[in-house]
């Protein structure tokens, strides 16, 4: 008949060195509750101002920071890559009230069209947003009507942001490449 101490060894010590492993292991993730992290119900928001993209002049909000050895040969500025931070205003004259900034990186993309890869955060510092950033990722085909991106984060009022972006062509210069563009942001977030 097995010992007490047999019984004790086989059974005890195992179970009580697995469970002095696994509490000293640090929690790599977890299960949170949403009001946990205090967020209410979520909503929907609709944001709407113009984009000054300014290439020329001795005040440019884009500068190009990169291209490929071929760039200048191609019909569609193939591989450069553009540093923006660029004016959001309320209506699209130049001198119209500044409602945030548009700072990130835009590329072209396509060696058939003028398509964009744009990646931007647009920072507001206005209102009920101020300080709240949105971020879009999408692909911005340039001469389309109505170009639609996405929206894939964000912070501030909209925290765990999620949504589409609708661009417009407001006006651009052909010569310059300086452009104003109507956004309208159609955003759930917390």
């Amino acid at each position: 008949m097995a010992t007490f101490k047999t019984l004790f060894s086989i059974f005890f010590i195992p179970l009580l060195f697995s469970s002095l492993v696994t509490s000293k292991e640090p929690r790599f993730d977890r299960s949170l509750s949403p009001k946990s992290l205090h967020l209410r119900k979520e909503k929907l928001s609709h944001v709407h101002f113009y984009f000054h993209d300014i290439v020329s002049g001795q005040n440019p909000t884009a500068v190009r920071v990169a291209q490929a050895q071929m760039t200048n040969r191609s019909p569609t500025a193939f591989g450069v890559v553009m540093m923006a931070d660029d004016p959001l205003t309320v209506g699209p004259e130049p001198n119209s009230k500044l409602v945030g900034k548009a700072q990130g990186i835009y590329a072209s993309a396509s060696q058939d069209e003028l398509g964009l890869l744009m990646v931007l955060n647009f920072a507001f510092m206005e209102g009920k947003y101020n300080g709240s950033t949105v971020s879009l990722l999408g692909r911005n085909a340039v001469f389309s009507g109505v170009r639609e991106m996405s929206i894939v984060g964000g912070s501030g009022v909209f925290r765990f942001a999620r949504g589409y972006a609708q661009a417009k062509t407001f006006w651009l210069n052909t010569t310059s490449g300086d452009a104003i563009v109507e956004y309208n942001l159609y955003v759930l977030h917390y």
